[in-house]
């Protein structure tokens, strides 16, 4: 049995992997923004054989917030084996062009303030000699695209930091995983044009899951995306300038 907290655990993702976890009797504490939908997901996940679930809300921009309901998740599963960050926001690359505000705003929510809570939750991790680090990062942060850089850069910046934390606390037997998912059709998502390149967030969740497992460094989910990155990566630039991506 894992004690896992997952972060942004309202995220369609997210709530997809807990299911996985609690069918398999894990114990889970969730945090997210919406106390009501985390309750009726929380009920939910219990009815499916989670052992022990527990909840708390968090604005992940209150950095001052962070340790207390890190600690509030240690007491409530008696300490942390596993650790999910799934929150995010798909940025407006319009309007992050012309705003400086909403280019900050983007990168405070899907870079620094997971790195700031990974600070003490590496240490915690550290400290103990053991557990897994799992966070949602993605393939636009491979590389630098005209329609999403704002959120690309943001993930790229996330990923790099990813590198650098599972380097260091591999001597501590801390599993870091870095999680790129492609195109997801999750409610953040309703409004594109879907296609056959398109996942549901199951089929991500049955990914995380087996990558926590597995120990994976970095996975590309579905795995295809693996392919299609390495492609877009080895584009010379002088041909990168004039595609529309």
């Amino acid at each position: 049995m894992r004690r896992v907290l997952i972060i942004g655990a309202t995220s369609a993702i997210a709530e997809a992997t807990a299911r996985l976890l609690a069918a398999r009797g894990d114990s889970l504490f969730l945090v997210a923004r919406d106390a009501d939908r985390l309750q009726t997901i929380a009920t939910d996940l219990g009815v499916r054989g989670a052992v022990r679930v527990a909840t708390a809300t968090l604005e992940v921009t209150d950095f001052d917030a962070h340790a207390a309901v890190i600690n509030a998740a240690s007491l409530a599963l008696g300490g942390i084996d596993t650790v999910l960050i799934a929150h995010g926001t798909l940025s407006d690359q319009i309007e992050c062009q012309g705003s400086v505000d909403a280019l900050r705003r983007e990168f405070v929510i899907n870079a620094l303030s997971t790195m700031a809570l990974l600070t003490p939750l590496a240490n915690l991790l550290e400290a103990q000699g053991f557990g897994t680090l799992a966070v949602i990062s993605s393939v636009a942060g491979d590389r630098g695209r005209q329609s999403n850089y704002v959120y690309g850069s943001a993930k790229a910046a996330l990923s790099v930091f990813l590198g650098g934390l599972r380097q260091r606390l591999a001597k501590s037997k801390v599993n870091v995983l870095t999680i790129k998912p492609g195109f997801v059709d999750t409610p953040m998502t309703a409004a594109f044009k879907k296609s056959a390149l398109w996942a549901q967030p199951a089929q991500i969740a049955t990914g995380i899951v087996n990558a926590i497992d597995r120990g994976r460094s970095v996975v590309y989910l579905p795995w295809f995306w693996s392919i299609i990155m390495l492609i877009i990566r080895s584009i010379p630039e002088p041909i990168f300038k004039r595609l529309k991506l």
